[in-house]
């Protein structure tokens, strides 16, 4: 059993520090890295790995992004208490449960069906039973809850997926890294208008592993 110390308290404290040296303002994304024990959601063996601000592996080739790439997606999307957001790629958990903490109501979607199994039961056993998992094509989105406030991609596309912006309210955001195959993206924050145009803006160049169409069972 995987258990929460002094001593990664004390880690967290540490990675907080980083994030607000790096330009992470936002008090309450702060205290989620600060109260949520990122550890649990690695192996037991790569515990010390969930403090360093890097992306690490995950199950089905998945990664656990960099604790700043979580806190600066998060900070782009604006969270106000009750938006229902969407992610896209729920992977390990993490994301979606900083979203919950700072008041969201999460739909996550995950393609891989061994990790989407796996995270499901552990977001359950965690405390974030409320966090709606779909098993699904991310591409698709999800029709059947939406629209949405927001809308959060966490894997590097090469578009933007017509049918996710359907999904999103007028005024809503979505947060996407959207490249080429190069593997390095553009992050960007898009704004739907209410008159269905879209408005871009550049947050700077990121790598994420790539948006995938289909399934994987």
């Amino acid at each position: 059993m995987v258990v929460d110390t002094h001593r990664h308290r004390g880690l967290r404290q540490q990675l907080v520090k980083e994030l607000k040296t790096k330009g992470i303002r936002d008090e309450r994304i702060l205290d989620a890295f600060m109260q949520i024990p990122r550890h649990f959601f690695l192996e037991k063996t790569f515990a010390e790995w969930a403090y360093k601000d890097v992306a690490f592996p995950i199950d089905a080739d998945q990664t656990i992004s960099q604790p700043f790439t979580v806190a600066m997606q998060t900070s782009l999307l604006n969270i106000k208490k009750g938006d229902k957001v969407l992610e896209i790629g729920t992977g390990s958990g993490f994301q979606a449960s900083v979203l919950y903490y700072i008041g969201a109501k999460v739909y996550t979607i995950e393609r891989q069906k061994k990790l989407f199994e796996k995270t499901e039961k552990f977001l359950h056993d965690l405390g974030f039973g409320n966090v709606r998992t779909l098993f699904g094509d991310g591409y698709e989105g999800a029709p059947r809850f939406a629209p949405f406030d927001k809308i959060i991609i966490t894997a590097g596309a090469v578009e933007i997926p017509k049918k996710l912006i359907d999904q999103l309210k007028p005024n809503g955001l979505m947060v996407i890294p959207l490249g080429d195959e190069s593997g390095v993206q553009k992050m960007l924050r898009i704004t739907k208008n209410e008159d269905g145009s879209l408005t871009r803006e550049n947050f700077g160049n990121y790598r994420f592993v790539p948006f995938l169409k289909g399934v994987n069972i």
